[in-house]
């Protein structure tokens, strides 16, 4: 009985889209790189705090004031906005810029204004904390400006433990940097 849906060459027969892939669409901001599992589990163990205290809102609500209830409602939300922001911290490229997030503010930097991407070994933070450890670090150098805090390093939350990942992603970041910075004439 042939099983023509699992076949590697199926899709062949089927024409092309016209419609661009994810990655071909390049004015979207996109991370070049997936968040790591540190980011992750940090951002996991929030959201769980998070249903304990909708949970407490709930029972409280039922057997105490509504005051009560809704300052709890509030910090619930407040953690379930930190975890939603952890998640969305870290580097974003479109063909309009860099943009670094981080909890609280986000610094956007246009191609124009970059005068290079490179990796370089240096002290870094430990997963954000106080604690340096020797590692590799993004840096940008913006034109005429100070310059942006690190970018991302081989020690934070995304890359501890995963250096091929830390490496993908400086590369794919320092291309995008030597394609946008210096826009093809036609």
């Amino acid at each position: 009985m042939p099983l023509h849906f699992l076949t590697a060459d199926d899709g062949l027969d089927t024409a092309p889209s016209d419609t661009p892939l994810p990655y071909e669409e390049r004015e979207r901001w996109r991370r070049p790189y997936r968040p790591g599992p540190w980011r992750v589990g940090g951002a996991a163990l929030l959201l769980l705090l998070a249903s304990y205290m909708l949970m407490s809102t709930l029972i409280i609500a039922m057997a105490g004031t509504l005051v009560e209830a809704l300052v709890c409602l509030a910090g619930a939300a407040l953690v379930i906005a930190y975890a939603l922001r952890l998640l969305r911290a870290g580097v974003w490229v479109s063909s309009r810029g860099i943009r670094q997030v981080g909890l609280f503010t986000t610094t956007t930097l246009a191609w124009q204004d970059v005068a290079a991407v490179r990796t370089a070994q240096q002290p870094v933070k430990w997963l954000g904390t106080p604690r340096t450890v020797q590692g590799q670090a993004l840096l940008v150098e913006p034109r005429g400006r100070e310059a942006l805090r690190t970018v991302f390093t081989d020690h934070n939350a995304d890359f501890l433990a995963r250096p091929d990942a830390f490496d993908r992603a400086a590369d794919v970041l320092e291309a995008w940097a030597a394609e946008h910075r210096h826009p093809q004439h036609p």
